[in-house]
């Protein structure tokens, strides 16, 4: 019987020790370079529950007629805010076609570990049990399944892990300043209160599979800092003990990483998972907030495990929060331990702004100098970081989805072609594809903090007539909904997905995942942004929402990337190729347009369309385009 079986015929293990963890398995093999990948990044309790199929499809034209009589926005705010929806992985599951179909290789699935039962912590971020699966998701048949089903139709998992912190499972003591939830801050250890029973209350003891934390390692105090709740940004980010690193993430309860013991146990913990469904890579969760040596040792482990059943490059990408130098700092130390760094920090905006036409391209495209940009030596590589347009947290600027400031429906997917056609590993966050972005801008004054809470960057795709009931009551299997609140449903409304193969930006997006497959140098190649004239003008890069150029070169073949990133007016320009590449007389092919892609039998740059190279008077080779339409891009080919 394999390790997979037994595990699944018995009860989830009490203690990661007892364990007998396998390797050198069957396996699904990691892909020759992860920069070939097309991530997607989802919520699971607000991606689908799979029943869309008794739902209708989300007219976006009238979204009125999907809010019922005497629609409330507080109460679809209050919703979104701290209920769970009911997604679930059996809902990840039935939507792989629809995944796979827009482009996308590799699933990053928000974490799926068993919560408190008597919270509503539906992101996942606040673990009670390590070894479980959260039942409002599913059980662990139903997360190895979907890995199972995934890698039939050559797709991927990554699963979102956390080992800074576990969740609220213990409280402190209740004469501390502060109270026994979120006491002071303390550059030493607090006394430890007592672990919380299944309602939330204190209990001295741990009698069941609902109380205090799970595996049995890690159910005594010294295995946590016990040092209170301080600022998640003090102290210098090279300093192993500084108030970041030791501090409790608000209310969730800070590992004491420094004990080896408890390292190694939580090490086990997620080599059980790799064991268990065979994953593909982990995206980690809060790595700014362990110490450069708690890094490598835990990343290092990992590795090692992976390789030795057969996964040579499992994915461990680490999120950093603090910006670009954060990010870069953990890549120079963890080196080959850690794969990549998500790129949430500065360049997340300036990809927003430059896709819209409101910065400099030059801005975007400096951040891969690895002269000048603070993370340019690892951003240059391309597989060192992971491109971020949107995510479920927006830590630099607005919490608000790019679509929510968008122009047109379709103009998010400018941003995503910034993403696909760049250096990097492409992360696509769920709903971008259906330009989620909150309800009408006339309807946003109702909405408190609308802009600055992350719940407005969490709408469900697949439309809930309702949530679930507050806590305990929520995993009611008879009678789990909560009737007097609306579901938290896309664009504000009630009980309508939007799981639409047609949408502005869905058909977009995948006529250009699918010329990134095609196509080598779009995800390998060299990169150049190229000068562009118009108007008589000397070729040079422009702002504006003027015609923005580059170029991705693998051998001798160029891919020509051309963007109008001007929302509402159509642009051209002629654009410098590289010499030696395009002798004059020679042709480029054009292989992809999103304007095409959405308006079949389009009279303007159609797929299959040659344009000459010429030469200026300067000696620069160009090619030509004319009236590319607002927010639309096109690739052109020398080796089609």
């Amino acid at each position: 019987m394999s390790f997979v079986q037994q595990q699944l015929l018995a009860p989830r293990p009490d203690s990661i020790a007892s364990v007998n963890l396998p390797r050198r398995l069957d396996h699904f093999p990691s892909p020759a370079d992860w920069r070939n990948e097309t991530l997607y990044f989802l919520l699971v309790d607000r991606f689908s529950d799979g029943k869309e199929a008794q739902r209708p499809l989300l007219d976006r034209a009238n979204l009125a007629a999907a809010r019922p009589a005497n629609w409330r926005w507080d109460l679809w705010s209050e919703s979104g805010g701290d209920r769970w929806q009911g997604g679930t992985l059996h809902g990840v599951a039935s939507k792989l076609d629809y995944l796979k179909e827009l482009g996308v290789t590799c699933l990053w699935l928000s974490p799926v570990f068993k919560q408190r039962g008597h919270m509503n912590s539906f992101h996942g971020y606040g673990i009670q049990d390590f070894l479980d699966v959260d039942p409002h998701f599913g059980d662990r048949k139903a997360l190895v399944d979907l890995v199972a089903l995934a890698h039939v139709k050559g797709m991927r998992i990554i699963l979102d892990i956390i080992f800074n912190h576990s969740g609220e499972n213990w409280t402190y003591p209740a004469d501390l300043p502060g109270g026994k939830y979120t006491p002071h801050y303390t550059s030493h250890r607090h006394g430890f209160g007592a672990w919380r029973n299944q309602q939330g209350d204190d209990t001295a003891v741990i009698t069941s599979i609902d109380e205090g934390v799970w595996p049995s390692e890690l159910q005594t105090p010294d295995a946590y800092t016990r040092a209170g709740a301080g600022s998640l940004g003090a102290g210098d980010i090279d300093d192993p003990y500084a108030e970041h690193k030791r501090a409790d993430f608000i209310t969730l309860k800070d590992f004491a990483l420094d004990n080896p013991d408890v390292m190694n146990d939580l090490a086990r913990c997620y080599k059980y998972w790799i064991a268990l469904t065979d994953c593909d890579g982990f995206r980690i969760d809060t790595l700014k907030h362990v110490s450069y040596e708690q890094a490598r040792n835990f990343c290092g482990s990992i590795k090692e495990f992976a390789a030795n059943i057969g996964k040579h490059d499992f994915l461990l990408a680490g999120e950093i929060a603090g910006g670009d130098f954060g990010q870069d700092r953990y890549l120079d130390v963890l080196q080959r331990n850690l794969n990549a760094a998500l790129d949430i920090g500065e360049m997340r905006v300036t990809l927003n702004q430059v896709a819209k036409g409101l910065q400099h391209p030059a801005d975007y495209f400096a951040g891969f100098d690895p002269g000048n940009a603070v993370m340019g030596s690892h951003r240059a590589l391309g597989a060192k970081h992971v491109s971020i347009l949107d995510d479920h947290d927006h830590v630099f600027g607005k919490k608000l989805r790019f679509s929510a400031e968008s122009a047109t429906p379709q103009q998010v997917a400018a941003g995503v072609g910034l993403q696909l056609f760049t250096l990097g590993i492409p992360c696509i966050y769920y709903g971008t594809e259906q330009s989620l972005g909150g309800p009408e801008m006339h309807e946003r004054v109702w909405l408190e903090n609308f802009g600055s809470s992350d719940r407005y960057l969490r709408e469900t795709l697949f439309g809930p007539e309702h949530p679930r009931k507050g806590g305990l009551a929520g995993l009611d299997a008879q009678n789990p909904l909560d009737e007097n609140l609306p579901g938290f449903g896309p664009c504000g409304t009630q009980g309508h997905h939007c799981f639409d193969a047609q949408s502005p930006a869905y058909v977009r997006i995948r006529a250009m995942a699918k010329t990134r497959a095609a196509f080598p140098a779009l995800r390998l190649g060299r990169q150049y942004l190229r000068p562009v004239s118009f108007l008589n003008n000397a070729f040079s890069v422009y702002s504006n929402g003027e015609i923005i150029a580059w170029s991705r070169i693998l051998d001798d073949e160029e891919c020509l990337v051309v963007l109008n990133p001007h929302g509402t007016a159509a642009r051209g320009a002629d654009i410098l190729v590289d010499v030696a590449l395009n002798p004059i007389a020679s042709r480029m092919l054009l292989v992809m347009s999103t304007e095409e892609s959405a308006n079949p039998g389009l009279e303007k740059n159609r797929v299959g369309d040659h344009v000459s190279v010429h030469i200026h008077h300067s000696g620069i080779h160009f090619i030509s385009v004319r009236d590319l339409g607002p927010s639309e891009l096109l690739v052109f080919s020398n080796k089609p």
